[in-house]
């Protein structure tokens, strides 16, 4: 069991590892071993996680959902695999642990106070007789 959050716990058996060839730098070694990750988790019919948090998770997920909710996360960084696999699990951790918080309330706009539009006004017209006194001259 991977623990999430105090609340969600993910089961290892959920998760599905394939292992692809990585580009990038490497030389002769990335082009011999299967170091990238790609990890699968379906969020559709995974159990333990509530379903207001599969709805957060899957509108956060974007592109690497696919149709069918099955998320697929890439860890391709590093040249170890073990250390790849290793990024993929925490990336799928932090993506669920950012949909588990909920929502921030709306914000509600507040009205500026009367001292405030007075002080606003007043600079106005302060800067206003400033640059009127810029002005060129009369010719008296």
């Amino acid at each position: 069991m991977i623990r999430v959050t105090h609340r969600i716990s993910i089961d290892e058996s959920e998760l599905e590892e394939s292992f692809v060839r990585a580009s990038g730098p490497g030389g002769q070694h990335v082009n011999k071993t299967e170091s990238a990750v790609q990890l699968r988790f379906n969020v559709a019919a995974s159990p333990n996680i509530p379903p207001e948090v599969k709805h957060r998770l899957m509108r956060l997920a974007g592109s690497r959902l696919t149709q069918d909710g099955v998320l697929v996360l890439v860890a391709d960084k590093h040249r170890s695999q073990m250390r790849n696999r290793v990024d993929a699990q925490e990336r799928l951790i932090d993506l669920i642990r950012d949909a588990a918080a909920p929502p921030p309330p709306p914000r509600r706009p507040t009205k500026p106070t009367k001292g405030s539009q007075q002080r606003r006004l007043d600079g106005k017209s302060i800067r206003s007789t400033v640059k009127k006194m810029r002005g060129r001259g009369s010719d008296e």
